[in-house]
Protein backbone atom coordinates (compact mmCIF):
# COMPACT_ATOMS: atom_id res chain seq x y z
CA UNK A 1 0.00 0.00 0.00
CA UNK A 2 1.44 3.58 -1.17
CA UNK A 3 2.08 5.50 2.19
CA UNK A 4 -0.20 8.01 3.24
CA UNK A 5 0.48 11.51 2.22
CA UNK A 6 1.84 13.24 5.88
CA UNK A 7 0.50 17.33 5.97
CA UNK A 8 1.44 19.13 9.44
CA UNK A 9 0.57 22.57 9.87
CA UNK A 10 2.01 24.47 13.51
CA UNK A 11 2.35 28.56 14.23
CA UNK A 12 5.82 28.24 15.54
CA UNK A 13 5.59 32.28 17.07
CA UNK A 14 8.94 32.11 15.36
CA UNK A 15 10.52 29.45 14.31
CA UNK A 16 14.15 30.49 15.76
CA UNK A 17 12.81 30.25 18.97
CA UNK A 18 10.82 26.95 18.87
CA UNK A 19 14.26 25.35 17.35
CA UNK A 20 15.26 26.35 20.24
CA UNK A 21 13.53 24.40 22.55
CA UNK A 22 13.06 21.04 20.84
CA UNK A 23 10.82 21.55 17.87
CA UNK A 24 14.02 19.46 15.53
CA UNK A 25 13.75 16.12 17.38
CA UNK A 26 9.80 16.68 16.88
CA UNK A 27 10.33 17.19 13.08
CA UNK A 28 13.30 14.58 12.52
CA UNK A 29 10.96 11.63 13.83
CA UNK A 30 7.31 12.81 12.55
CA UNK A 31 7.81 12.14 9.22
CA UNK A 32 6.11 14.51 7.56
CA UNK A 33 5.85 15.42 3.87
CA UNK A 34 5.09 18.99 4.04
CA UNK A 35 4.84 21.30 6.89
CA UNK A 36 2.79 23.90 6.96
CA UNK A 37 4.62 26.88 9.08
CA UNK A 38 2.94 30.09 10.01
CA UNK A 39 4.75 33.11 12.60
CA UNK A 40 8.03 32.40 10.88
CA UNK A 41 9.58 35.79 12.10
CA UNK A 42 12.76 34.80 10.41
CA UNK A 43 14.67 34.63 7.15
CA UNK A 44 14.62 32.32 4.12
CA UNK A 45 18.29 31.01 5.23
CA UNK A 46 17.41 30.65 8.66
CA UNK A 47 14.76 28.36 7.85
CA UNK A 48 16.94 26.37 5.10
CA UNK A 49 19.86 26.26 7.88
CA UNK A 50 17.78 25.34 10.55
CA UNK A 51 15.75 22.74 8.55
CA UNK A 52 18.53 21.34 6.67
CA UNK A 53 18.87 20.53 2.69
CA UNK A 54 16.49 17.77 3.24
CA UNK A 55 13.86 20.00 2.54
CA UNK A 56 13.08 21.97 -0.42
CA UNK A 57 11.55 25.37 1.70
CA UNK A 58 9.10 28.24 0.51
CA UNK A 59 9.07 31.03 2.20
CA UNK A 60 6.55 34.68 2.34
CA UNK A 61 8.15 37.11 4.47
CA UNK A 62 5.72 39.84 6.27
CA UNK A 63 6.29 43.28 5.32
CA UNK A 64 7.23 44.64 8.24
CA UNK A 65 11.01 42.63 9.48
CA UNK A 66 10.25 39.93 12.04
CA UNK A 67 6.47 39.83 12.28
CA UNK A 68 4.54 37.23 10.67
CA UNK A 69 5.88 35.13 7.89
CA UNK A 70 4.61 31.80 6.30
CA UNK A 71 6.43 29.23 5.14
CA UNK A 72 5.90 25.44 3.23
CA UNK A 73 8.43 23.51 3.32
CA UNK A 74 8.03 19.71 1.34
CA UNK A 75 10.38 16.32 0.76
CA UNK A 76 9.62 17.14 -3.04
CA UNK A 77 9.73 20.08 -4.50
CA UNK A 78 6.87 22.05 -5.56
CA UNK A 79 5.80 22.53 -8.90
CA UNK A 80 4.72 26.17 -9.02
CA UNK A 81 3.49 28.43 -6.01
CA UNK A 82 1.53 31.98 -5.45
CA UNK A 83 1.48 34.27 -2.92
CA UNK A 84 -0.97 36.95 -4.21
CA UNK A 85 -4.36 36.74 -2.16
CA UNK A 86 -7.16 39.68 -2.79
CA UNK A 87 -6.41 43.23 -3.99
CA UNK A 88 -3.57 44.55 -5.23
CA UNK A 89 -3.42 47.44 -3.02
CA UNK A 90 -4.47 44.56 0.01
CA UNK A 91 -0.76 43.68 2.09
CA UNK A 92 -1.06 39.66 2.41
CA UNK A 93 2.76 39.54 2.39
CA UNK A 94 3.70 36.98 4.81
CA UNK A 95 -0.25 36.13 5.25
CA UNK A 96 -0.35 33.59 2.31
CA UNK A 97 1.13 31.02 0.52
CA UNK A 98 0.12 28.51 -1.96
CA UNK A 99 1.78 25.67 -3.87
CA UNK A 100 0.98 23.07 -5.74
CA UNK A 101 2.54 19.11 -5.53
CA UNK A 102 2.34 16.60 -7.90
CA UNK A 103 1.90 13.00 -5.76
CA UNK A 104 0.91 10.08 -8.06
CA UNK A 105 0.49 12.02 -10.72
CA UNK A 106 -2.31 14.26 -9.28
CA UNK A 107 -1.90 17.86 -8.06
CA UNK A 108 -2.36 18.69 -4.67
CA UNK A 109 -2.21 21.95 -3.43
CA UNK A 110 -1.43 23.42 0.13
CA UNK A 111 -2.16 26.64 1.21
CA UNK A 112 -0.06 27.71 4.32
CA UNK A 113 -1.97 31.12 5.98
CA UNK A 114 -1.93 33.14 9.23
CA UNK A 115 -4.81 35.04 9.23
CA UNK A 116 -4.29 38.26 11.71
CA UNK A 117 -5.63 38.00 15.27
CA UNK A 118 -7.46 40.86 15.21
CA UNK A 119 -8.46 42.81 18.56
CA UNK A 120 -12.04 44.62 18.72
CA UNK A 121 -14.44 45.50 16.29
CA UNK A 122 -13.77 48.34 13.88
CA UNK A 123 -10.27 48.52 15.02
CA UNK A 124 -7.62 48.53 12.01
CA UNK A 125 -6.35 45.36 13.05
CA UNK A 126 -9.95 43.71 13.00
CA UNK A 127 -10.52 45.96 9.89
CA UNK A 128 -8.00 44.00 8.42
CA UNK A 129 -8.74 41.10 9.42
CA UNK A 130 -12.19 41.05 8.03
CA UNK A 131 -10.49 41.87 4.87
CA UNK A 132 -8.31 38.86 4.59
CA UNK A 133 -11.12 36.98 5.19
CA UNK A 134 -13.38 38.28 2.28
CA UNK A 135 -10.03 38.19 0.55
CA UNK A 136 -10.08 33.99 1.45
CA UNK A 137 -14.05 33.84 1.03
CA UNK A 138 -13.50 34.83 -3.04
CA UNK A 139 -9.78 32.70 -3.11
CA UNK A 140 -11.74 29.44 -2.18
CA UNK A 141 -14.24 28.58 -5.26
CA UNK A 142 -11.13 29.61 -7.85
CA UNK A 143 -8.38 27.08 -5.47
CA UNK A 144 -11.45 24.27 -5.27
CA UNK A 145 -12.07 25.08 -9.40
CA UNK A 146 -7.91 24.63 -9.40
CA UNK A 147 -7.53 21.31 -7.74
CA UNK A 148 -9.94 19.42 -6.30
CA UNK A 149 -7.72 17.88 -3.70
CA UNK A 150 -6.48 21.49 -1.44
CA UNK A 151 -6.09 21.89 1.56
CA UNK A 152 -5.64 25.22 3.54
CA UNK A 153 -3.56 24.89 6.85
CA UNK A 154 -2.93 27.31 9.60
CA UNK A 155 -3.43 29.35 12.22
CA UNK A 156 -6.93 31.18 11.05
CA UNK A 157 -7.13 32.67 14.43
CA UNK A 158 -11.39 32.09 14.70
CA UNK A 159 -13.06 29.54 16.81
CA UNK A 160 -15.57 28.41 14.29
CA UNK A 161 -17.71 27.11 17.24
CA UNK A 162 -18.88 26.86 20.69
CA UNK A 163 -17.02 23.98 20.83
CA UNK A 164 -13.82 25.06 19.78
CA UNK A 165 -13.47 27.16 22.68
CA UNK A 166 -13.58 25.60 26.46
CA UNK A 167 -14.66 29.02 27.77
CA UNK A 168 -16.42 30.45 24.92
CA UNK A 169 -19.17 32.10 27.09
CA UNK A 170 -16.41 34.33 28.77
CA UNK A 171 -15.34 35.33 25.00
CA UNK A 172 -18.62 36.22 23.22
CA UNK A 173 -17.12 39.79 22.84
CA UNK A 174 -13.30 39.00 22.20
CA UNK A 175 -11.58 38.73 19.25
CA UNK A 176 -11.54 35.36 17.27
CA UNK A 177 -14.93 34.38 18.95
CA UNK A 178 -16.82 37.26 17.70
CA UNK A 179 -20.13 36.44 15.41
CA UNK A 180 -19.48 37.76 12.50
CA UNK A 181 -15.97 35.97 12.54
CA UNK A 182 -17.43 32.83 13.12
CA UNK A 183 -19.87 33.69 9.96
CA UNK A 184 -17.05 33.47 7.70
CA UNK A 185 -16.65 29.78 9.01
CA UNK A 186 -20.48 29.05 8.48
CA UNK A 187 -20.02 29.56 5.12
CA UNK A 188 -16.38 28.03 4.63
CA UNK A 189 -18.05 24.67 5.62
CA UNK A 190 -21.50 24.96 4.79
CA UNK A 191 -23.09 22.50 1.74
CA UNK A 192 -21.82 24.11 -1.23
CA UNK A 193 -24.18 26.75 -3.12
CA UNK A 194 -26.62 26.43 -0.53
CA UNK A 195 -27.61 28.99 1.45
CA UNK A 196 -26.03 29.22 5.11
CA UNK A 197 -27.38 31.47 7.75
CA UNK A 198 -24.28 32.72 9.72
CA UNK A 199 -24.17 32.95 13.41
CA UNK A 200 -24.02 36.57 13.37
CA UNK A 201 -27.63 36.64 11.18
CA UNK A 202 -26.19 37.07 7.62
CA UNK A 203 -27.02 34.92 4.76
CA UNK A 204 -24.76 33.48 2.48
CA UNK A 205 -23.89 30.76 -0.11
CA UNK A 206 -22.11 27.45 1.42
CA UNK A 207 -18.48 26.84 -0.38
CA UNK A 208 -18.06 23.55 0.54
CA UNK A 209 -14.73 22.73 2.07
CA UNK A 210 -14.59 20.51 5.04
CA UNK A 211 -13.01 21.07 8.95
CA UNK A 212 -11.35 17.60 8.97
CA UNK A 213 -10.68 18.40 12.39
CA UNK A 214 -14.05 18.64 13.29
CA UNK A 215 -15.07 15.84 11.15
CA UNK A 216 -12.57 13.90 12.73
CA UNK A 217 -13.32 14.18 16.44
CA UNK A 218 -16.61 14.78 16.26
CA UNK A 219 -19.23 16.86 18.03
CA UNK A 220 -16.93 17.02 21.43
CA UNK A 221 -15.18 20.08 22.91
CA UNK A 222 -11.90 20.82 21.38
CA UNK A 223 -9.50 19.15 21.14
CA UNK A 224 -7.19 22.41 21.57
CA UNK A 225 -4.61 23.42 19.12
CA UNK A 226 -3.44 26.38 21.28
CA UNK A 227 -2.98 27.44 24.76
CA UNK A 228 -2.78 30.97 26.48
CA UNK A 229 1.16 31.71 27.91
CA UNK A 230 -0.56 33.16 30.63
CA UNK A 231 -2.14 31.22 33.95
CA UNK A 232 -2.63 27.45 34.32
CA UNK A 233 -4.33 27.77 30.78
CA UNK A 234 -2.58 24.45 29.26
CA UNK A 235 -2.46 22.71 32.71
CA UNK A 236 -5.66 23.12 32.61
CA UNK A 237 -6.88 22.38 29.30
CA UNK A 238 -8.62 25.36 28.56
CA UNK A 239 -7.55 26.15 25.20
CA UNK A 240 -9.01 27.28 21.84
CA UNK A 241 -9.08 25.00 18.36
CA UNK A 242 -7.86 27.90 15.55
CA UNK A 243 -5.34 25.99 13.86
CA UNK A 244 -7.14 24.11 10.89
CA UNK A 245 -6.64 21.61 8.00
CA UNK A 246 -9.38 22.75 5.75
CA UNK A 247 -9.31 20.75 2.90
CA UNK A 248 -11.83 20.08 -0.71
CA UNK A 249 -14.18 17.03 -0.10
CA UNK A 250 -12.40 14.70 -2.43
CA UNK A 251 -9.40 15.41 -0.20
CA UNK A 252 -10.90 15.25 3.21
CA UNK A 253 -12.44 11.63 1.53
CA UNK A 254 -9.04 10.63 2.33
CA UNK A 255 -8.43 11.09 5.56
CA UNK A 256 -6.60 8.34 7.56
CA UNK A 257 -5.31 9.98 10.78
CA UNK A 258 -5.80 13.16 12.41
CA UNK A 259 -3.36 13.89 15.54
CA UNK A 260 -2.89 16.93 17.79
CA UNK A 261 0.71 16.71 19.07
CA UNK A 262 0.23 18.21 22.56
CA UNK A 263 2.88 18.52 24.21
CA UNK A 264 2.94 16.21 27.56
CA UNK A 265 4.09 19.06 30.32
CA UNK A 266 4.01 23.17 30.29
CA UNK A 267 7.52 22.81 30.21
CA UNK A 268 7.97 20.72 27.29
CA UNK A 269 6.30 22.92 24.64
CA UNK A 270 7.94 24.40 22.09
CA UNK A 271 5.51 26.49 20.52
CA UNK A 272 1.96 27.94 22.25
CA UNK A 273 0.58 26.30 19.44
CA UNK A 274 0.82 22.21 18.99
CA UNK A 275 0.88 20.93 15.18
CA UNK A 276 -1.90 19.36 13.80
CA UNK A 277 -0.54 16.38 11.50
CA UNK A 278 -3.12 14.64 9.42
CA UNK A 279 -2.14 11.54 7.05
CA UNK A 280 -4.36 11.67 3.36
CA UNK A 281 -4.10 8.41 1.19
CA UNK A 282 -4.60 9.53 -1.99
Amino acid sequence: MTKPLRIATVNTNGVRAAFRKGMGPWLEGRGIDILAIQEVRASTEDLENLLGPEWNILHDAATAKGRAGVALASRDKASIHRVALGEDEFDSAGRWLEADYEVDGRIVTVVSTYVHSGVAEDEPKMIEKYKFLDAMTARLPELAAHSELAVVLGDLNVGHRELDIKNWRGNRKSAGFLPRERAYFDRFFGPLGETVTGVDGSTEPGLGWVDVGRRWAGEVEGPYTWWSQRGQAFDNNTGWRIDYHMATPALAATVKDYVIDRANTYDGRWSDHAPVVVDYAL
